[in-house]
């Protein structure tokens, strides 16, 4: 595969060690001649350790098999993220830590989550594109303000701050895009 086709979420090889890609950044060359960056945030599957890598847009980078499993959140603790495959019933612990991009969006009964599964162990998680969170604080709303009005953050019921319409008020549920952290709608 091309590393130009990595997306976050993959499980790749990089330096021999198997990576969960968490991020990808494009940096587009400003000359003619000048190759397209792909810069990649990963953990390494084994250590944990947190990996970088650039690679060009044309370059070959090898996918490593992973399997989707569906899974559901049960809870948090002082070690971690706890989740129950909803098949097998097993259940697949991630350090505080491993999960640190996809923590804002985890709510109790949170349906669509699959866990990364690379030869037997979970090594990451795959949120649903979007998800619905409870607006805990803002500041008031206000009367006559439209939709396409200024902004205000909100903080939601998993401490996520996102910026929604000032017609919004605390108490008020929302959808959230998973991949961008940005307000869709009011739910």
């Amino acid at each position: 595969m091309k590393a130009s086709d990595i997306k976050k979420g993959l499980v790749i090889e990089v330096d021999g060690a198997s990576v969960v890609v968490n991020e990808v950044q494009v940096q587009t060359a400003s000359s003619r001649s000048g190759n397209t960056l792909y810069k990649v945030r990963g953990r390494n599957v084994v250590t944990r350790q947190k990996i970088q890598a650039v690679f060009k847009g044309d370059e070959v980078v090898q996918i490593v098999a992973f399997e989707r499993r569906p899974v559901q959140f049960l809870y948090q603790d002082a070690e971690g993220y706890t989740f129950m495959d909803r098949e097998t019933f097993e259940q697949h612990s991630f350090e505080p830590d491993a999960l640190e991009a996809e923590r804002s969006y985890l709510t109790d009964g949170l349906e669509g989550v699959y866990a990364l599964v690379v030869d037997g162990s979970a090594v990451g998680i795959e949120l649903p594109a979007t998800v619905v969170l409870e607006v805990l604080d803002c500041s008031p709303a206000m009367k006559g303000a439209s939709a396409s009005a200024r902004n205000k953050p909100a903080t939601t019921n998993t401490g996520l701050v996102v910026q929604v319409p000032e017609y919004l008020a605390a108490g008020d549920r929302i959808k959230v895009n998973t991949a961008t952290g940005e307000f869709m709608s009011r739910v």
